[in-house]
């Protein structure tokens, strides 16, 4: 027979739960507290980066806000991992993977304690959809909370503006006292990543879900908005367990259309297809690939937001932040406005009351004059990428690139090439067996793209992988190509010469070989082994599935 009683009540009700009732006393729970919804306060907060070491600030708050509305909040927390720090290392393998290891953690510690509901708290690039994916799996009353994005630095410099500069050293166009100050400047203190990158791209896509309270993607981590949004999360938690809405009443197919126009508007980080893809696996929604083509056919860009534009999240703030931007998508009809949400409204209820921008704001573009008209978010196939790969073309680089391929086995290869002066204009630089099982982890590519970006060859050379980009990330570039290497696909196949073409508006990507030729290859081809034999990068390379489903180890 199905328990229907609430999950706390099988944890701390009857007589053969006074042990759980006695360690909890020993936690704070006092005798009433027993009756009370139990709300768990999932904080991603840790000192190994900025963007997340506020977060207990805010998991407080919003425990607080939990316990003032009538529950017994619990507090815990998870792990993350740096982005930016490992970035260009053998660390940045456990980036993705992390993002396995902070769902599967949430979801155990929500399951084994038996909390009725929860708020996650997240800050950087994984722990974010990590946490999505926990409310979609676990399908409880939740909210999500983002940390924040980060202030400008000096100069309005921001962590690019430091990759970019390690290029720009090596081109002998800044010094090594100009670095150093450079480096010691662009971070001033807690937050996320100040474009529209990967961060921001998933705190506004997990908004326009409707897992986190309006407006709470475009709030500066150290501000009064954020630690309100995150009382407020915990309120609402509470009330929507007294309402009996869930996850699975807010995730559907129109909520991901939402996600995914809201993304292409704000010219957000290719990550948000793997994201979005991972999440909906968790919901049971049948979202694909190629759903991200046929959305993005009608929406247009309007955000000129770094890492191709001029502003950082803080600037669109000031402006007003995304709501605005929601109002004007809804009004032209790309939006589905019936999308229940966690307020316990709909998106267009959410936004009825919502000011436009001021006028003629510089951050976004009206919808006659987009920065362009249809999506940077473009999924290629063809005989190198037959599965698919995915790019980010804003239209800055052109939307075509032929050239010659220059083939790296991992980046630490073609970083040392970059550097050396051995790419060339017209080069198409193949970085591969860095896909979800090769690498393992589909490490980003943020430090070749700064590279190739400093040495002024942005518009003239391109990159190809099986790897990612972070949302730093520009260029011509396509990653996500699948099949990966280490499965055999075809980019393992390719050598120094080839032909290869990238056509934005055709959305192909081919190497100029025949089915015969590449057949001959494939013959001859060897799987290498693999990076890692134990722990947690083989377990990681032994579950996951594809890069275009979402790179997720629970297939």
């Amino acid at each position: 027979m199905i328990d229907k009683r609430p999950f706390s009540s099988r944890v701390v009700d009857g007589v053969e739960q006074a042990p759980s009732r006695a360690m909890l006393y020993a936690v704070g729970f006092k005798k009433e507290d027993f009756k009370k919804p139990q709300i768990g306060i999932a904080s991603t907060w840790s000192m190994v980066t900025p963007c997340n070491m506020h977060i207990n600030e805010l998991a407080e708050a919003a425990a607080t806000g939990a316990d003032e509305a009538g529950a017994k909040s619990v507090v815990f927390n998870t792990i993350t991992v740096s982005d930016g720090i490992s970035m260009g290392t053998p660390g940045m393998r456990y980036s993705l993977v992390s993002r396995e290891v902070i769902a599967d953690s949430i979801e155990t510690v929500v399951g084994a304690q038996g909390f009725d509901g929860f708020v996650a708290i997240g800050g950087c690039d994984k722990n974010m959809p990590a946490c999505a994916m926990a409310i979609a799996r676990l399908d409880r009353p939740s909210v999500f909370v983002y940390g924040g994005t980060i202030l400008p630095g000096k100069e309005r410099r921001d962590v690019i503006s430091v990759f970019e500069a390690v290029g720009l050293h090596a081109a002998g166009k800044v010094s090594d006292i100009e670095l150093q100050e450079v480096e010691a400047t662009a971070i001033p203190g807690p937050g996320s990543c100040g474009g529209m990158y990967t961060a921001n791209t998933m705190a506004s896509a997990i908004e326009a879900l409707g897992l986190s309270l309006a407006n709470s993607s475009a709030q500066n981590a150290v501000s009064n908005a954020k630690r309100k949004d995150s009382y407020s999360a915990g309120a609402a938690v509470y009330h929507l367990i007294e309402r009996g809405i869930k996850p699975s009443d807010i995730l559907c197919l129109e909520a991901f259309e939402n996600a995914i126009t809201v993304v292409i508007a704000l010219e957000g980080s290719t990550n948000a297809v793997l994201h979005l893809l991972a999440i909906a696996n968790a919901a049971g929604v049948p979202l694909e690939l190629d759903d991200f083509t046929r959305v993005g056919l009608r929406v247009p860009v309007l955000a000129d937001m770094r890492p191709s534009g001029q502003y950082s999240m803080s600037e669109l703030i000031d402006v007003g932040g995304i709501q605005p931007l929601m109002k004007i998508l809804l009004d032209e009809g790309l939006l589905h406005g019936g999308c229940l949400t966690v307020t316990g409204h709909t998106i267009a209820e959410n936004l009825a009351g919502v000011e436009p921008y001021p006028p003629e704001p510089q951050v976004i573009r009206p919808l006659s004059n987009p920065i362009k008209k249809d999506s940077h978010l473009i999924v290629l196939y063809g005989n190198l990428a037959p599965d698919g790969a995915v790019a980010k073309i804003t239209g800055h680089e052109g939307l075509s690139f032929a050239g010659i391929a220059k083939c790296f086995h991992g980046e630490e290869a073609a970083m040392r090439a970059i550097l050396d002066g051995q790419i060339s204009k017209g080069d198409v630089v193949i970085v591969r067996y860095e896909g979800p099982r090769g690498g393992p982890g589909m490490r980003e590519m943020l430090s070749i793209t700064s590279a190739i970006n400093g040495l002024g060859l942005a518009q003239d050379v391109a990159l190809v992988t099986d790897g990612r980009f972070s949302g730093g990330s520009h260029g011509f570039v396509v990653g996500h190509v699948t099949p990966e290497a280490f499965d055999g696909g075809p980019i393992a196949l390719l050598e120094n010469g080839d032909v290869i073409t990238v056509d934005a508006v055709q959305r192909e990507i081919t190497v100029e070989l025949s089915e015969e030729q590449l057949n001959q290859r494939r013959a001859q081809w060897e799987q290498p082994a693999p990076y890692a034999t134990k722990g947690v990068l083989a377990k990681y390379a032994r579950l996951v599935g594809t890069a275009s489903e979402g790179a997720v180890t629970d297939n």
